[in-house]
């Protein structure tokens, strides 16, 4: 019996690249988007859920539990990015930033733990970011948000492991997609003392982004966590000095890395 998937934010990028292929490899795959009209030509379905909104979370999994009878795999792909100098940032940007990429997750996961309780089986994908491992500079937010899910993931893991749920972490580098377009920038004050540094990484990180890696990279990355019988919690998928980076991190001295990283960004 095919397994029943369900994406988050499975609309594009990532997530659209994932829910494809799955889809190929005779997966039943749900994606899901805040408006799923927008993508009536979708290769599977899409239906619509906020992550900040708990009521439209609980009616989609109740939609696709209805239906299935079953729930296998949910893959917490939605995220949003953001940048600017920290100080610079307004609360209500930090907060729904959080709500989008901490707070949605939770939520979700909230969501479909009493289904896989039930069937005693489970596996939960938490889409986080090499980011996450690491404060960048002028994406310190955005590093923050997913370096808590990848926590919160970890203490997970241990609860959950009366119930055959498996819950991993899998945290992708640059990779070709939209989502620069879809982070919120924090505007380049004039008057800022932040505004040629910030304008500088800004510029350097979009660049990273549209010479990132195919998404299907990622595609095939989790259809093999999802055929490994018991996931590690990390897994880090990108270009190889991304993913060194974070072994560096491990093994350098504090102000050594520090260097490093204001050094890769010409600061």
């Amino acid at each position: 019996m095919s397994k029943v998937v369900l994406i988050t934010g499975g609309s594009s990028g990532i997530g659209k690249s994932i829910g494809e292929y799955l889809s190929e490899k005779g997966f039943i795959v749900y994606g899901t988007s805040r408006k799923p009209e927008n993508y009536k030509d979708s290769k599977f379905p899409i239906l619509e859920l906020d992550v900040k909104s708990t009521q439209t979370i609980q009616q989609t999994v109740k939609t696709i539990i209805d239906k299935e009878g079953k729930l296998d795999v949910v893959i917490n792909n939605a995220g949003a990015g953001i940048t600017g100098a920290i100080e610079e940032i307004p609360e209500e940007e930090i907060k729904a930033n959080f709500e989008t990429n901490f707070f949605g997750p939770i939520n979700v996961i909230k969501a479909v733990l009493p289904q896989m309780r039930k069937q005693h089986s489970g596996l939960i994908i938490n889409i986080t970011s090499i980011a996450g491992y690491m404060g960048l500079p002028y994406r310190g937010i955005y590093s923050a948000s997913k370096g808590a899910l990848e926590l919160l993931t970890e203490a997970f893991r241990m609860e959950l492991k009366d119930f055959n749920i498996k819950m991993t972490n899998v945290a992708p580098g640059d990779f070709a997609t939209n989502i620069a377009a879809g982070r919120f920038h924090a505007p380049l004050l004039d008057n800022s003392p932040y505004k040629k540094p910030y304008g500088d990484t800004l510029n350097l990180m979009n660049a990273h982004v549209d010479s990132g890696s195919n998404p299907n990279m990622m595609a095939h990355a989790v259809l093999k966590i999802i055929n490994t019988k018991n996931p590690k919690g990390h897994y880090k998928v990108g270009e190889f000095m991304q993913k060194f980076s974070i072994v560096l991190k491990c093994i350098l001295p504090d102000k050594v890395y520090e260097k490093m990283l204001m050094k890769h960004y010409k600061l």
